[in-house]
């Protein structure tokens, strides 16, 4: 079934795991340096084919065109419904051909050879090693859509001087209906939250319309619409932008304000909580993997968690693991993170021994490369979003929520371990009458039916919801709101 539009999409990545120590804000994944642009002949047209690595295979398919004399490519990736994904650094010269894909989990980078119809050579994605091939392909017309039974409307409203867009769908016959505002995870997302060409958002919002239930969905600050930069915001901004959700959404001549909620997935659901104990128009919460711990405590256990999966040794993790937290201790004592370059430089340098020699080629000056890749991660470090998530502690706002509340968490979830989070949250939410927490078995921290829940699979596993997911989430809320 399609569910909505398809349009080009934002893109978060592969899902290949990147290197040791990888924290959610600010990772270590290389970056490869893009190739000189040149233009060419030859490789026009659509190529298809798969990157192999050892954690599977992905199909996907390149159309190259040059235009004002400079080459310029697009990607499709079907099997995550990502399509239209503008590339960069492409080039075509001497028989190499070479492009790259920006994504929020490290840059994609491909480099291969071109052979007659053929073009074959490797891939990287921080210091995940793969290989590619692609051969020439007939080009393909895109699928017509499939209405939904349903309304659908482009909305937008503001928090203060951020300009907010987004789209409200509303069921089918007579209101006034209950309304769920959706929050988005860590970094600048989508309306559909869309990870791994997973939009969650969109196939959440088209469950719970035809269930009965009206969702509002936006993009969140500096994507699509909507104006700010999430970086530069913290979950206290991100709460106002919800409420202000929450107040559009209960104007509509068709939404019950009395029965309006917010349903968060990651840091969305911690937004939710803090949102939820400034004002009585929120009248019930769902924590989709939502944290109950200090940030800093979330990054220690997933980085670990992430590392073991990627199969790092276990004195590499507890050596990363110490980095990260003399880091984060000489950020709260408002040191200079200069004085940690060397560490940073190990332990980059150490990720770049781990390439292969035609991996390690297109870098052309080692210790530049390093310094430009240290200065990145001071940069993300020192953001005010992420100072803020570091030390806030997600149990404050969730003793103060009075309304009932649904937490869903995913029993193989590498990146909020409901080991870490389960208790704590049902220990800070023990003053509150109606609370309902679930851990479903076999979900990840997309809630995909996984097999490990490393973030590797993501981009692999059917783009579906684990069973009784959904249903667990309207049939919560219908309980309590329905007509």
């Amino acid at each position: 079934m399609t569910v909505g539009r398809t349009a080009r999409r934002r893109f978060e990545g592969l899902a290949f795991p990147g290197t040791l120590g990888l924290w959610t804000a600010a990772g270590c994944a290389l970056s490869a340096p893009a190739m000189a642009q040149e233009p060419g002949s030859g490789v026009e047209g659509r190529w298809a084919g798969s990157v192999v690595l050892p954690t599977g295979e992905l199909p996907f398919s390149v159309t190259f065109e040059t235009g004002d004399g400079e080459p310029a490519a697009t990607m499709d990736i079907p099997v995550q419904g990502a399509l239209g994904l503008p590339l960069t650094a492409v080039s075509y010269a001497e028989g190499r051909v070479h492009f790259e894909l920006q994504a929020s989990i490290g840059l994609a980078v491909w480099d291969g050879a071109l052979d007659g119809d053929r073009i074959e050579g490797n891939f990287t994605q921080g210091v995940a090693i793969g290989t590619f091939a692609i051969e020439r392909a007939e080009a393909v017309e895109p699928e017509p859509e499939e209405p939904v039974p349903y309304r659908e409307e482009e909305v937008s409203f503001e928090n203060g001087e951020t300009h907010l867009e987004g789209t409200l769908t509303l069921p089918e016959g007579a209101g006034p209906f209950p309304g769920v505002v959706m929050l988005t995870g860590s970094g600048p997302q989508n309306r559909d939250e869309e990870l791994v060409g997973f939009p969650l958002f969109r196939v959440i919002a088209d469950h719970l319309t035809r269930r009965g239930i009206a969702v509002l969905r936006y993009d969140d600050r500096g994507v699509g619409g909507s104006t700010g930069n999430v970086a530069q915001s913290t979950t206290s901004d991100f709460a106002g932008d919800a409420l202000a959700g929450i107040a559009r959404l209960s104007e509509h001549a068709d939404i019950d304000p009395a029965r309006v909620g917010l349903a968060g997935h990651s840091e969305g659901a911690v937004v939710a909580p803090v949102a939820a104990s400034r004002s009585d128009a929120v009248r019930f919460v769902v924590l989709l993997a939502g944290t109950s711990v200090p940030g800093a405590e979330i990054i220690y256990e997933q980085a670990a968690a992430l590392s073991r999966a990627a199969g790092a040794r276990e004195e590499d993790i507890v050596w990363a693991t110490g980095f990260q937290r003399r880091l984060f201790a000489a950020m709260e004592a408002g040191e200079d993170l200069d004085a940690h370059r060397e560490e940073f430089a190990a332990q980059i340098r150490a990720a770049i021994d781990r390439l292969s020699e035609a991996q390690r080629a297109p870098i052309s000056d080692v210790d530049s490369y390093v310094q430009a890749q240290i200065d990145q991660q001071i940069n993300a470090l020192q953001s005010p979003w992420f100072r803020h998530f570091l030390t806030y502690d997600p149990a404050e706002a969730l003793r103060q929520t009075r309304v009932p509340v649904l937490a869903l968490f995913g029993g193989l979830d590498l990146q909020v371990l409901p080991g870490q989070n389960r208790g704590p949250m049902a220990e800070a939410l023990s003053g509150n009458p109606d609370v309902t927490i679930e851990v479903l078995p076999r979900a990840n921290h997309l809630f995909q039916a996984a097999t490990t829940g490393s973030p590797a699979e993501y981009g692999m596993l059917e783009k579906a919801f684990v069973d009784g997911f959904l249903d667990t989430i309207s049939d919560w809320i219908l309980a309590r709101f329905g007509n």
